[in-house]
């Protein structure tokens, strides 16, 4: 018979020794503050070069999933799955319908919290919000917001929320926000500028209910769902 051609494995000798120490970690079901093997062990035991060690647990290290303690080496850790998000976001060097994906899950995130702002909303907090909408027209029929006040606004949702991943998540993404608002990607006109202001928004945290709130919500942000279908 004639010898077929197979695909050539083109990953790294590091690649292949990350997702075998990956496996290694779960199939032996390490805990947190496990100690992994040293790096002559796992040298001996995978039969690569120390360098090639190294390399790999480095990118454990970048994505979280162990940490170098004093007398006890390399141990698990919590993984921390936003550090990867904070390392890599940078919107100049990003596709564009990267950006837009980005931009879409912003809104969808803001239209969905409602029921954690109303959870857990205090009277200090209505206080912030109707301190940074003082200087909002009453009328924004003709008004778009701007970008500092959004900034502001929308981050104090967030924090009211009360969900620390949602926090560090939105400040992740803030340049991408940022950018995207700026740059002209959204460049479809906006047909209409009348909806729901942030005035609005805090009377409905005051005196309405979570279904009000996301219908609210994406009144107000249907300038941006204009700019982008």
């Amino acid at each position: 018979m004639k010898k077929k051609l197979v695909p050539i494995d083109t990953t790294s000798l590091a690649d292949r020794v990350e997702k075998e120490l990956i496996d290694y970690l779960l199939e032996n079901k390490f805990k947190v503050g496990d100690s992994l093997p040293t790096e002559l062990e796992l040298t001996e035991m995978l039969g690569v070069s120390r360098t090639v060690i190294r390399e790999a647990l480095l990118r454990l290290r970048m994505m979280g999933l162990i940490e170098s303690r004093k007398k006890k080496g390399m141990v698990v850790t919590h993984p921390d799955f936003l550090n990867v998000f904070e390392r890599t976001i940078f919107p100049t060097l990003m596709e564009k319908e990267k950006l837009k994906d980005i931009f879409e899950l912003r809104m969808s995130l803001e239209i969905g919290m409602a029921d954690l702002i109303f959870l857990r909303v205090k009277k200090e907090d209505i206080e912030a919000l109707e301190k940074i909408v003082e200087t909002e027209p009453t009328d924004t029929s003709s008004y778009l917001f701007d970008i500092k006040q959004e900034i502001s606004f929308h981050g104090k949702l967030y924090e009211i929320t009360g969900n620390d991943t949602l926090k560090r998540f939105q400040h992740i993404l803030l340049p991408v926000f940022k950018y995207v608002h700026e740059s002209g990607i959204l460049n479809k006109s906006i047909i209409s500028k009348k909806g729901v202001s942030h005035r609005d928004l805090v009377e409905i945290i005051k005196n309405g209910n979570p279904d009000a709130f996301r219908v609210a919500m994406r009144a107000h942000l249907d300038s941006h769902f204009q700019r982008i279908f």
